[in-house]
């Protein structure tokens, strides 16, 4: 059963909330970050990525940029720009894009949860990322950036969070991405236990976006368990920050691939040697999209094609039968030689809310490249793969919209 529990809140000051709030830490290159913090002081990148506190070239991960993270954390509290609440609270947090909104339930998580594999993942993780927000996270004594969780649809659960929404927003800003964000503080202690014993009702949570915050997490509670081995389970350092969803208000969008250096006889016959696993459709210049699952639209020099996987390639299994899976098993591995898409080099992976005209960009712009537009892996999908506790092949799920950090804050 998920547990989950309040936490006091370090935040902004409610008229900064706009200017702190910032993207997660690894949509960013370093270059891109130092371009925000410099257009944006209070940027809570600032954090995240402390390197753009350092001259260009300053290794990001030395002992100094983490010491940094965690000296302008004390420093932002300390002129009040970051505030703490002095009860342990819930907030409610929503964004809402192209007029939708999700409204998900912010809390402190369980470790042990995640260990006993009631918080479920779909993804493996990569030491060096996990690295980084380790030693971040250490340093800082600080969950900076929420995991987001999804739960599967529940009615009470909804019915309880909607009707919390009638007072005032402490936050209500739009982002410079057009997304609004509402934020509503929970300290009602009757509310409070009645939601945390609704979840505690729930056989799992699944992580949808998040993996290697929440692995970092696990590892650095880990480590102070050691460091305290007369811990009793109950210390801060024993959960870490999430947001959680209800399943059937969350969006996934197309996670697309370019593959580059593609050998010229291969690139100039393609469309024929797809032909054993797809029915092939030339469709022209116009951009189109994949309409349904089993479909792949692949964009070449010439134009565009619609790929069909003819049923003998699409098999009754929760893995291999993702689209993704289709593409890598039938077309990556065996037609381009690109067997492990983790360490390829040849590959690059494309979030669609870039939209596909930056695939056409990227082939245009030189010599022997394809692109591959997918249709969206679904939350069913994600749902019965984490279920199985199998892992989805890499860039399976691009969420939109992306949670901010800097709106919470959960010290240990």
């Amino acid at each position: 059963m998920a547990e989950i529990r309040p936490f006091r809140g370090v935040r902004p000051a409610p008229e900064l909330a706009g200017e702190i709030a910032a993207l997660p830490y690894d949509v960013y290159s370093s270059k891109e970050a130092r371009r925000i913090v410099e257009e944006h002081p209070l940027s809570f990148l600032k954090i995240d990525r402390a390197e753009t506190q350092f001259p260009e070239g300053t290794d990001m991960y030395s002992d100094q940029v983490y010491e940094r993270a965690r000296d302008t954390l004390r420093e932002m509290k300390a002129k009040g720009q970051l505030i703490q609440d002095e009860n342990p609270c819930l907030y409610l947090y929503e964004l809402t894009m192209d007029g939708r909104s999700q409204r998900g339930l912010v809390c402190c998580a369980s470790v042990d949860d995640y260990l006993n594999q009631v918080i479920k993942k779909h993804e493996n993780t990569r030491e060096d990322k996990e690295m980084d927000r380790i030693r971040h996270v250490d340093v800082c004594s600080a969950h900076t950036g929420p995991i987001f969780l999804a739960y599967r649809s529940n009615e009470g659960i909804r019915e309880k969070i909607n009707g919390a929404v009638s007072r005032m927003p402490v936050y209500d800003f739009v982002s410079d991405d057009g997304i609004r964000h509402r934020v509503w503080k929970i300290e009602e202690e009757e509310w409070n236990q009645d939601i945390c014993r609704r979840f505690g009702e729930l056989d799992s949570l699944y992580i949808a976006d998040g993996h290697h915050r929440a692995a970092s997490a696990v590892k650095v509670a880990l480590k102070r368990r050691q460091e305290h081995p007369e811990y009793t389970g109950k210390e801060e350092f024993n959960y870490f920050l999430a947001v959680l969803f209800d399943e059937a208000e969350l969006r996934i969008l197309d996670y697309n691939r370019v593959v580059h250096q593609v050998p010229s006889e291969i690139i100039g016959n393609l469309p024929e040697l797809l032909k054993s696993g797809f029915w092939v459709e030339y469709t022209g210049k116009e951009e189109i999209r994949p309409r349904q699952k089993g479909e792949i639209a692949m964009y070449l020099e010439e134009g565009w094609y619609l790929l069909k996987a003819k049923p003998k390639i699409c098999p009754e299994d929760a893995v291999r039968g993702l689209d993704v899976s289709i593409l890598q098993d039938h077309i990556l591995s065996p037609v381009m030689g690109i067997q492990d898409p983790k360490t390829d080099t040849r590959i690059q992976f494309v979030g669609g809310i870039r939209g596909l005209k930056e695939l056409m960009n990227i082939v245009d712009g030189e010599e022997n490249a394809v692109a591959f537009a997918m249709f969206p892996t679904s939350m069913r999908e994600l749902l019965e793969v984490a279920d199985e506790g199998r892992l989805m092949p890499p860039k399976s799920t691009w969420f939109e919209p992306k949670l901010r950090s800097g709106i919470f804050i959960h010290e240990f």
